[in-house]
């Protein structure tokens, strides 16, 4: 056995926070008797019959995430509430550990561990954490679609929101692609009064800034043609006594995709060809630093009648 073999091991039990795979350990060249020796010597612990924990002593939670997602093997990953767990969720705990895997899987149960069978892509939906783990969007929407509690399903997809785990557009993006969802319908209607409340929650800190810093208050949606030709609505608009136009428009977190922010920038474009001056700025900065914002306002001539 090579002498750096053991620290390849190491540096793969430190990315799965100590926890292995046979078949890996088998494609380092450590075979039974390695494995055997480890065990042994009480240095290893036996999770399953193809996992190992290169820890002793109860498991970590991470450490059970990981033993589940190696036992169900390449095609698994968290999924449920497990999965938005890891993505930042908070006040949906569940102390079972909910790992999705391909239908038709045969496995041998894991305390503390469901495995959940499904027909979807499972290595399609999965996010970029190092531990595999689905995408908020499709993992809130199936919950949110088969959980028998309908309170609970749309307390989720509110949660997720609220939470800055996602945005109601992409949600309902994710609907279509979900397809069959149960309970579709009645989401997309749950999922647009949620983007008004944040539009309304947009407008009432544009009005507390004006307030706060001695801005007047500006026209809202105000409907305006761009160089194409395009009706547009403007998020906020202050019209100057010279006859310039300025507008604030502030993004949530639907517009950091890569479509929409692609699409705001020809908007944005397309209606200073107009000759008005577009400012942008984003609905966290505006709530945690309407003083930037104002300071900007004024430097355009925006000014109020005290200023």
């Amino acid at each position: 056995m090579s002498g750096t073999t053991p620290s390849r091991w190491l540096r793969l039990a430190e990315a799965q926070d100590g926890m292995l795979h046979r078949l890996q350990l088998s494609r380092l060249g450590l075979g039974n008797h390695y494995v055997d020796a480890q065990l042994s010597a009480r240095r290893w612990q036996e999770v399953s019959s193809v996992v190992l924990g290169t820890t002793t002593g109860p498991l970590t939670r991470r450490q059970l995430m990981w033993a589940g997602v190696l036992h169900a093997g390449a095609y698994s990953a968290l999924g449920g509430l497990t999965a938005l767990e890891q993505h930042g969720l908070e006040r949906w705990h569940r102390e079972e550990i909910t790992v999705l895997v391909q239908k038709s899987h045969n496995l041998e149960p894991i305390s503390g561990i469901r495995f959940v069978e499904t027909r979807r892509p499972i290595p399609l939906l999965t996010s970029s954490l190092q531990l595999p783990t689905w995408r908020v969007e499709p993992t809130a929407l199936l919950w949110a679609g088969y959980h028998p509690v309908t309170r609970s399903a749309y307390g989720l997809l509110a949660a997720c929101v609220q939470q800055g785990l996602t945005t109601p557009y992409r949600l309902d993006g994710w609907i279509t692609r979900m397809r069959p969802l149960r309970r579709a319908k009645p989401f997309r209607r749950f999922l647009g009064d949620l983007a008004a409340g944040t539009q309304s929650a947009t407008e009432r800190d544009v009005l507390t800034m004006c307030d706060s810093f001695a801005i007047p208050r500006p026209l809202r949606q105000t409907p305006r043609r761009d160089s194409a030709g395009r009706l547009r609505f403007t998020d906020a608009e202050w019209r100057l006594p010279g006859g310039q136009v300025v507008v604030l428009e502030v993004d949530g977190g639907f517009h950091m995709r890569v479509e929409h922010w692609s699409a705001d920038i020809e908007r944005e474009r397309q209606l200073v060809a107009t000759g008005v001056t577009v400012i942008r700025c984003t609905a966290l900065e505006l709530r945690e630093h309407p003083e930037r914002i104002a300071r900007d306002l004024r430097a355009l001539g925006v000014l109020g009648s005290s200023a």
